[in-house]
């Protein structure tokens, strides 16, 4: 892996620290504490970095003493490499954050290993009879899901499994997700989501059927609202507070992001040739179009991916031309942060706002670190 170098230095240069994989990478993992970055890549390898840059952008940037005009000098060095696992699936393996700043990684071969902030592997959570294809963690509730293709086990702690649970979905599980609390589990089939009451309550599952197959899921940070994007453009929306639902369509291309901003209380989702963004004011069920909100400029270039800022009212947006902009969520403002390049195919924030990772078509895969007067 070689550290990306241009004539012309862009925003994207100045403030990144960006590394050539071997394959395409799956989406951003940022462990509990922070302190680290996984990426799991197409070649069943992991890739892990610190979030902390040596040469961070604040101590770059000088002010002009008469006119006060900022600038960031380069860095003087290439930023270190980061680690790269031994190939643990014959797939993107799932990655989510686990406890002491490292990972939980679903293998292959059925095990759900741990991974520490230096990439080694520290030892083995659960093993399962088939692959690992999906894998969450409910820190809240110490509580790990994990998916083989044709059922989802419990995991709490280390080592026991609960047996299969009844989730009445039809097809091979395509995605999962524990809510923030732990007490309800969302599971994605091809055909079919389920939600699956975790708390003891002994509820039969919400089932819910599919216009098209799965790609992602999302809860609201509350647990209240659940999305599920679909391959054929667009997502299912599940009031789960109400037992309400409703799939908004019309997307051109492939949703694969939805995200739930608290500060701007809306649901953003890639799929079209702008960010599509709703307010929750008035949520889009039943053709209700009316909380649409314009969000950056509208252009001939699709958006394949989303991630909403954990602080602001702004949302990160990766084009298949290699663009990534900042948008002002309900509004036409925008940063262009990396102007061109391979299709930005994964983005997420780490939970402070200070950090954007990218993962790219191409296998490029990035960390770019903003500093706070950026946004003021």
């Amino acid at each position: 892996m070689n550290q990306t170098a241009t004539k012309h230095l862009t925003l994207f240069d100045l403030l990144g620290r960006t590394w050539q994989a071997a394959a395409p990478a799956g989406p951003p993992c940022f462990s509990a504490d922070g302190k680290a970055i996984a990426f799991g890549c197409a070649d069943g390898t992991v890739i892990v970095a610190p979030t902390e840059d040596p040469e961070p952008p604040e101590t770059r940037i000088r002010v002009s003493g008469d006119v006060g005009q900022a600038t960031i000098r380069p860095r003087s060095r290439p930023a270190p490499l980061p680690a790269i696992s031994d190939s643990v699936h014959q797939d993107i393996p799932p990655i989510v954050a686990g406890e002491d700043g490292g990972f939980l990684v679903g293998a292959g071969d059925g095990g759900v290993l741990t991974l520490g902030p230096d990439g080694a592997v520290r030892g083995m959570r659960a093993r399962i009879d088939t692959p690992v294809m999906a894998l969450d963690h409910a820190r809240a509730a110490a509580l790990t899901a994990i998916a083989g293709a044709d059922a989802v086990r419990l995991c709490q702690g280390a080592g026991a499994l609960s047996d299969p649970l009844a989730d009445d979905g039809e097809g091979e599980v395509v995605a999962i997700r524990l809510s923030p609390s732990g007490r309800q589990l969302a599971i994605a089939r091809a055909e079919s989501l389920s939600i699956v009451a975790l708390d003891g309550s002994g509820r039969a599952p919400m089932v819910f059927g599919l216009l098209s197959c799965p790609l992602s899921l999302a809860w609201r940070d509350d647990g209240a609202w659940l999305a599920c994007t679909l391959e054929a453009g667009g997502f299912l929306m599940v009031d789960h507070a109400r037992g309400r639902s409703g799939t908004v369509t019309g997307f051109p291309m492939a949703t694969r992001d939805a995200a739930w901003s608290v500060p701007a209380a809306s649901i953003v989702a890639s799929g079209a040739y702008r960010v599509a963004a709703w307010s929750m004011a008035t949520p889009p069920l039943d053709g209700d179009m009316t909380g649409a909100l314009v969000s950056g400029r509208a252009g001939l270039v699709a958006v394949e991916s989303v991630a909403a800022h954990p602080k602001r009212p702004l949302v990160a947006a990766g084009y298949a031309n290699g663009q990534i902009l900042l948008v002002q969520i309900g509004g036409r403002d925008e940063l262009l942060v990396r102007p061109e390049g391979c299709a930005v195919t994964e983005l997420g924030w780490s939970e402070d706002g200070h950090h954007l990772a990218a993962a790219g078509a191409d296998g490029m895969v990035s960390i770019v670190t903003f500093p706070e007067r950026m946004f003021k």
